[in-house]
């Protein structure tokens, strides 16, 4: 199937090798791995990586590790999400028939040079509905935590169950969390479960950012980029927004460059008793402000 798509958001096949029973197919290489690695693995900076160098010149054996690989900023995090996004749209939507992808999960986005997201493996890929169908009944496969729940339970395949996935990978992104982790406690294991009361209180929506970001993140990106998590994993599979409206959400905010450098760190606070700075800051404190900002705080109400 592969063969017949081409999008710069999907791996290319190059070729593949037949020699008896074996069968091996050949895909462009991806210098950077994949998603999964850059979320998920233990990132292990310059000091500590120049500490083991010392510790293995004395004879110490350690597992090998990349300092290749580096926690990702929030730019490049929603760059990632809207690229996957637009791999999945061209399945959907350009493809002829619509392809379901049915595999959509962070090991399966692999990352090129300046951490270009592509779609790969596409061995549960399966051919949409045409016509007057509205799904596809095939047996259930896929990977737990990433299935939509319609799916899981009755076999009906739509492209509203790759939205489902694709909202899971989106909350990975966000949160730095797997998407089944059975070391958490007996509530947060399954993200999805973990994320839903969440989504209900705007006040919870920081602590749900990647502490790896520490901070360093736009609030009104973080609010819209889960507000779009949020409507991707509705249970209900008609409320889960089409894949080429997430793409537009994620296209703009991938536009919105963020410079961790020019921006203070999300949950800084001054410390309580913090005296004002000038005599102006001192009235301002007393007064409850100027008009100005009186008549900003009661439009914001």
């Amino acid at each position: 199937m592969l063969s017949l798509l081409h999008h710069p958001n999907l791996v290319n096949l190059t070729g593949y090798c037949a020699d008896g029973d074996q069968r091996l197919l050949v895909y462009e290489y991806m210098p950077l791995g994949s998603l999964e690695d850059h979320l998920h693995e233990i990132i292990v900076c310059d000091e500590a990586l120049a500490q083991l160098a010392k510790a293995e010149a004395r004879g110490l054996e350690y597992p090998n590790i990349s300092p290749s690989k580096k926690r990702l900023d929030w730019s490049t995090r929603m760059k990632i999400a809207a690229g996957a996004a637009k791999g999945l749209e061209y399945l959907h939507d350009k493809a002829s028939p619509p392809v379901i992808y049915r595999d959509l999960k962070c090991s399966n986005i692999l990352l090129a040079e300046g951490y270009f997201p592509k779609l790969s493996d596409f061995g549960l890929a399966k051919l949409g509905p045409v016509g007057d169908n509205t799904h596809v009944s095939t047996r259930v496969m896929g990977t737990y935590g990433y299935c939509a729940p319609e799916y899981a339970m009755t076999g009906q395949l739509t492209v509203k169950s790759d939205v489902y996935s694709f909202g899971v990978v989106l909350l990975e992104i966000i949160t730095g969390r797997k998407a089944i982790d059975n070391s958490k406690a007996a509530g947060e294991q399954n993200l999805v479960a973990w994320a839903r009361p969440l989504f209900k209180d705007r006040k919870m929506f920081s602590q749900m950012a990647d502490p790896m970001l520490q901070g360093q993140y736009p609030p009104r990106g973080l609010f819209q980029a889960l507000a779009v998590a949020a409507m991707c994993v509705q249970e209900q599979p008609n409320m889960r927004p089409l894949i080429a409206d997430v793409v537009t959400a994620l296209t703009y905010l991938a536009s919105q460059k963020f410079k961790p450098d020019t921006q203070p760190i999300q949950g800084s606070r001054l410390m309580p008793g913090t005296p004002p700075r000038t005599k102006r800051d001192r009235d301002k404190k007393l007064n409850g402000g100027n008009s100005s900002e009186r008549d900003r705080t009661r439009r914001l109400s």
